[in-house]
């Protein structure tokens, strides 16, 4: 077994480990992890001797809970160019998710805990994804002033109706029966059987060309019903709330709504940066049918107009570095962010444009 301190590298039998080893930071994804995780995936993909990939969270609380948005927080004075941390972060974040979404062989996701942006990105874009009692989702990106991202233009729009739209603008957090709902799980396994899970799939006598059908037969020993998930008996209502064609709708919308999920949507909604709220909207209007490809390419563009604007900082700092959960955004309403605001978020880079192999 080969490791670093934030991520542990091994292989059992004919299956390949990658295990996220920060569980006091909840698992949150470092630049250096990345830079572990996807050369291996490179190596992996190639090596005959590996016929699945395994992913997990390390500790009792997270599979993974992001992106380390702190770290881009305190390199957030580095200048465009050469060593900017605020442009490497996201790129080669975005090129590990192209190529979980491409790996050749079975990705299995153990997404045993709090799943949140860049853990979604490296779970939802993979082949496999194993939900636990245990799990939470959630894109909150917009309530610190980002959009989601991590190839949430796609799939967020793979959701049911207006499902994607909901959980983009309020940051809502589903469990795993609504997670399979989304589509953002494959699988529920019970946690006390994961370990179980994870021995037999290293166990296996691998057939090269049968590998999708044994893994798949490995999980239906362990998979249960999670129970009943709670957002299809909403996704009439949500649907209609969410139908609109702004976000000024949609939260006019909810306004006329009394049931208490609306009410809490509509509170999420408001306390989430008026900008951001705008630039996701259009997102989502542009991510239907995208690759994987153009999913991230248009949000690493994003990403970079945003690096330069305010709202991402001042969300940070109210989250995680003064920690007084009061933000000021540059807007202090939906009404100040206008068209053309919105759209220099989606001017190209030129050069600068994230590009794949």
């Amino acid at each position: 077994m080969s490791q670093t301190d934030e991520i542990l590298i091994e292989q059992q039998s004919g299956l390949g480990i990658i295990t996220l080893n920060r569980p006091k930071a909840l698992n949150t994804l470092s630049l250096a992890m990345y830079r572990v995780f996807d050369p291996q995936l490179v190596t992996w993909g190639g090596e005959a001797s590996v016929h699945a990939l395994l992913v997990r969270g390390a500790g009792d609380r997270a599979f993974c809970a992001g992106g380390d948005v702190r770290a881009i927080y305190d390199a957030r004075h580095q200048p465009q160019g050469a060593g900017d941390y605020k442009a490497d972060f996201f790129r080669e974040e975005y090129c590990l998710i192209q190529r979980v979404h491409r790996f050749p062989k079975p990705y299995i996701a153990l997404v045993d805990g709090i799943t949140m942006g860049g853990g979604c990105g490296i779970s939802i874009n993979g082949s496999y994804r194993i939900a636990t009692e245990r799990t939470l989702f959630a894109m909150p990106e917009v309530h610190i002033g980002l959009f989601p991202d991590v190839g949430a233009s796609r799939f967020l729009t793979l959701c049911p109706g207006f499902l994607g739209r909901y959980l983009a603008l309020t940051g809502a957090r589903i469990k795993a029966a609504d997670a399979l709902y989304c589509g953002f799980a494959t699988h529920y396994v019970p946690h006390e059987r994961i370990a179980d899970l994870t021995a037999a799939l290293a166990a296996l006598a691998w057939h090269p060309q049968a590998r999708h059908r044994q893994i798949e037969a490995v999980i239906a020993r362990f998979a249960t019903d999670p129970g009943k998930a709670s957002l299809p008996a909403l996704q009439r209502d949500i649907d209609r709330c969410f139908g609109g064609d702004s976000v000024e709708a949609i939260v006019a919308a909810l306004g006329r709504e009394t049931a208490p999920w609306a009410k809490e949507a509509l509170a999420a909604i408001e306390r989430a940066s008026p900008l951001s709220l705008k630039i996701t909207f259009h997102q989502l209007g542009l991510g239907r049918g995208m690759s994987i490809e153009e999913a991230l390419a248009l949000e690493y563009r994003m990403t970079q107009h945003v690096m330069q604007g305010h709202d991402f900082f001042e969300g940070i700092r109210a989250l995680l570095v003064d920690k007084d959960n009061a933000p000021r955004w540059q807007h202090r309403s939906l009404a100040e962010v206008s068209a053309a605001e919105v759209a220099g978020y989606f001017e190209s880079l030129g050069e600068r444009e994230l590009r794949f192999a």
